[in-house]
């Protein structure tokens, strides 16, 4: 009698981080899709995303292609395709809270904004979402924006998120803060309605690498 040799096939699995590689986008964003079961996967006993790399060839020829983009020239990339863009306003007045999120759906209505209150709750929802912009106050309850600034600075997962400071702060009484706040954009709270759009829209257009 013959002897049939069988291998069970295994399915073919790439983590969040090579999924995220070839779809462009941040690796929450693609715990995100899993969350959302956009995209098939199970956890290890060692609690990391096992994702079915027949479910992410799927997702994306269901957007028309089976590979990544190639990348947009230098300075001109734009928030990766199938995503919303994420921004995270860290604002503990209730009144801006309000005035910037109008300003964010009218100029970016397919966003998504979530909100802190204060530093230490800021500093925390930025390490989990890692967003595409953060709009971060000056003087913050548990944390100043500038101190916030520099921590989020010195961690390189927030590299690609582009900064902007609004501020009910003149330019002396910022002085102060001017360490952290070099080559950062700042809005000061009574010109929001006009220069906040186009900042966002510049940060649409070219999201940092």
């Amino acid at each position: 009698m013959s002897r049939v040799n069988r291998t069970a096939t295994v399915p073919e699995t790439c983590s969040t981080t090579e999924a995220a590689q070839q779809l462009g986008m941040a690796v929450r964003s693609v715990q995100l899709m899993v969350d959302r079961g956009e995209l098939q996967a199970w956890k290890t006993p060692g609690g990391h995303r096992r994702i079915l790399r027949s479910s992410l060839d799927a997702w994306l020829a269901s957007r028309g292609g089976t590979a990544a983009a190639a990348p947009p020239e230098a300075g001109h990339e734009a928030p990766a395709t199938g995503r919303p863009m994420t921004l995270l306003l860290i604002e503990d007045s209730v009144h801006f809270q309000n005035l910037i999120s109008l300003i964010v759906k009218r100029e970016l209505p397919g966003a998504e904004l979530h909100v802190a209150s204060d530093g230490i709750a800021g500093l925390a929802l930025a390490g989990r979402l890692e967003p595409d912009v953060l709009l971060i106050d000056i003087l913050l309850p548990g944390i100043d924006g500038a101190t916030l600034i520099t921590s989020l600075r010195s961690h390189p997962q927030f590299a690609r998120s582009r900064l902007i400071v609004v501020t009910a702060l003149d330019e002396a009484q910022r002085a102060p803060y001017r360490f952290a706040l070099e080559g950062v954009p700042v809005v000061h709270k009574t010109s929001l309605v006009t220069q906040l759009p186009p900042l966002l829209a510049e940060a649409t257009a070219a999201q940092p690498a």
